[in-house]
C-alpha cells in the first residue's frame, strides 16, 4: 500500500506564484492575503482572526510583484 504525502509539510515548502502586474503594485511585492485585508478594511471591514490566518496562507500561495 502506497503512502500518501503529507499535505501539510507538501504546502510548506511550496513557493508561492509570483504575478507580475504593472501599475497595480507600486515598489515591493505584496501578497494576495495582504491586498484582500487592505481592501475590506479601506470599506470598514474589520479584520478577524479567521481573517488573519487566511491572509497568512493567500500570501504564501500568490504575491503580486512589480512589473521588472
Amino acid at each position: 500500500m502506497k503512502q500518501q504525502p503529507d499535505r501539510q509539510h507538501a504546502e510548506t515548502q511550496a513557493q508561492p506564484r509570483v504575478v507580475r502586474i504593472p501599475g497595480f503594485v507600486s515598489d515591493e511585492p505584496i501578497g494576495l492575503g495582504e491586498v484582500i485585508k487592505r481592501s475590506t478594511s479601506a470599506i470598514g471591514i474589520k479584520p478577524c482572526g479567521g481573517c488573519i490566518e487566511r491572509a497568512a496562507r493567500l500570501n504564501k500561495k500568490i504575491v503580486f510583484v512589480p512589473k521588472i
